[in-house]
């Protein structure tokens, strides 16, 4: 009887590659207050799904649109002072 095994080496959860290096976590860490404003902003979408939105949940959704994206125009232009290009 002939066994079949893999080509490649096995995928295994203590690769030396599998932990984000530190450049990635300060990746994240610059991105986080755009992730948490974009959490606000679905979590705002979520609340009105099985409703008809009220004029609270109108400004729920406006305010937290408003704080997505300036929170992204804020990670952009660090992004472009980081590269040197002025804003």
């Amino acid at each position: 009887m002939s066994h079949i095994v893999t080509a490649q080496d096995a995928v295994t959860a203590s690769a030396d590659w599998t932990e984000p290096t530190d450049a990635e976590l300060d990746a994240i860490e610059t991105e986080m207050p755009v992730i948490l404003a974009d959490l606000e902003l679905l979590d705002a979408h979520i609340a009105t799904l099985d409703r008809t939105p009220s004029e609270l949940d109108k400004r729920r959704l406006r305010r937290a649109r408003r704080r997505a994206l300036a929170a992204r125009l804020e990670l952009t232009n660090l992004s472009a002072t980081a590269a040197g290009v002025s804003a």
